[in-house]
């Protein structure tokens, strides 16, 4: 989760962008992840929605999220097509894993079984 500290000598833009940022990075919020509109995520964290739409402008022309029109802003996928498509289809079992119930790390461990094989293209790599 992401806080925006006012004591600190960051400006709140910045605090927002280098946190999705490091929340990006970090896998916490993967490729396809829907984010908060700019008013929402502005009530979350107590900043003016200006605060938060000049942090999704600087992250957008970094290709780091995508605006979709009124489908809301979006982390982005790779611009690697091989990657886009295993982005794609990483985000639909997760939403078919949340759908379901289903916990993570049980879901994790049958991906990784699956895998490793016999006839996986990654098996023994």
């Amino acid at each position: 989760m992401i806080v925006i500290d006012p004591s600190s000598p960051l400006p709140p833009f910045e605090q927002l962008r280098t946190g999705l940022v490091d929340a990006v990075a970090s896998g916490e919020l993967a490729a396809g992840t829907r984010l908060p509109t700019v008013r929402r995520l502005a009530e979350d964290l107590g900043v003016a929605p200006g605060t938060v739409a000049r942090a999704y402008r600087e992250l957008e022309a970094s290709g780091i999220i995508e605006t979709r029109g009124r489908n809301g802003t979006f982390v982005a996928f790779d611009a690697d097509p091989a990657r886009q498509q295993l982005q794609r289809a990483a985000a639909a079992f997760a939403a078919q894993v949340r759908d379901l119930h289903l916990d993570a790390e049980e879901a994790l461990a049958v991906v990784t079984a699956a895998l490793r094989a016999p006839g996986s293209a990654t098996a023994g790599a």
